[in-house]
């Protein structure tokens, strides 16, 4: 496995000197974001797919740094019934076409989350009891099969169009795709191309154990995040894990996005990446950075630091 890291915590700095500081961390990759809700500025699948002079100018950066493009991320929702959800779908199928251009093989995006039934105007996650009340089984399967199932077929069928062979699907919250369970009812039905970008960080606020889901997963992992969360002692105990504090109140949210290490122990992350290594997965580690307990420089630094000490080569 290769570390990379995802741009967007550089959005902040300029195209050569995101690239730059890539090569000074001395990451190999780089996970490129080009629409959805990330605002990094380096690399905009519409921009690009209107400039091609612009575009073959930034393969050149990068190219000439030595680093190679590990995914393009667009996370997004595209199944958002209001005007959010159709500019995310565009989005997303810029940054297929884009993909495709430029050989990259792998999206990293989320399966959307639509509204739990016709007319209503907010995506709803149904993470209770789909047995009760009476009425949850037919949200349940108006999300699914109306709504995600019709969206993941075609989009299967563009990605195959354009030469895109995986699309890795982030576990994250408020998704329909959030856990190995749910991917593996959306694989089921739309194909292989479908698999998760295995990020620990959210599975380990959800109570689940990342090497077990790991293992669960197999060759359905096509992306991996190098991401860490602490449960905050004596917090989670009163309140729970459901947490709804905005992240940068870290002092009292019952967890909290940490860096790679400050979290979970390097021997905990030994076993993960052993682990997912194990069951076939061979390619791209990507950091995600969102620790607001201390600077991003030190957060960046500390999580390359324990990422290159842990990964399976």
């Amino acid at each position: 496995m290769r570390l990379s890291i995802c741009t967007d915590v550089m959005g902040n700095l300029s195209f050569t000197e995101m690239l730059d500081k890539c090569v000074k961390l001395g990451v190999e990759g780089i996970e490129m974001t080009g629409g959805g809700w990330s605002r990094a500025p380096h690399f905009r699948a519409d921009e690009l797919l209107a400039d091609k002079a612009l575009l073959r100018t930034k393969l050149k950066e990068i190219e000439a740094r030595g680093l190679q493009i590990a995914a393009l991320n667009c996370s997004a929702n595209p199944l958002d019934p209001g005007a959010m959800g159709k500019r995310h779908r565009k989005e997303m199928e810029d940054t297929i076409r884009l993909a495709g251009e430029i050989g990259v093989k792998t999206i990293v995006t989320m399966s959307g989350l639509p509204e739990a039934a016709p007319g209503d105007t907010v995506p709803n996650w149904l993470v209770y009891t789909k047995s009760w009340p009476d009425e949850m089984p037919e949200r349940d399967r108006y999300q699914w099969e109306d709504r995600a199932f019709p969206l993941w077929h075609d989009l299967v069928k563009h990605g195959k169009e354009a030469g895109i062979e995986k699309y890795a699907l982030e576990n994250f919250s408020a998704m329909l795709v959030w856990n190995p369970e749910t991917l593996f009812r959306l694989r089921n039905e739309v194909g292989p191309t479908v698999g998760m970008n295995l990020d620990p960080s959210h599975l380990m606020w959800m109570g689940a154990d990342p090497i077990a889901s790991a293992r669960a997963l197999g060759s359905a992992i096509h992306h991996c995040h190098g991401k860490d969360t602490r449960i905050e002692r004596g917090l989670a105990d009163i309140n729970g894990l459901l947490e709804l504090k905005d992240v940068t109140d870290v002092a009292n949210r019952t967890w909290n996005y940490v860096a790679v290490g400050a979290g979970h122990d390097l021997q905990w992350w030994k076993e993960f990446f052993s682990v997912v290594r194990m069951v076939g997965y061979n390619g791209w580690v990507s950091l995600e950075m969102e620790d607001f307990t201390m600077s991003t420089e030190a957060g960046i630094q500390s999580s390359i630091d324990a990422l290159q000490a842990t990964i399976s080569r």
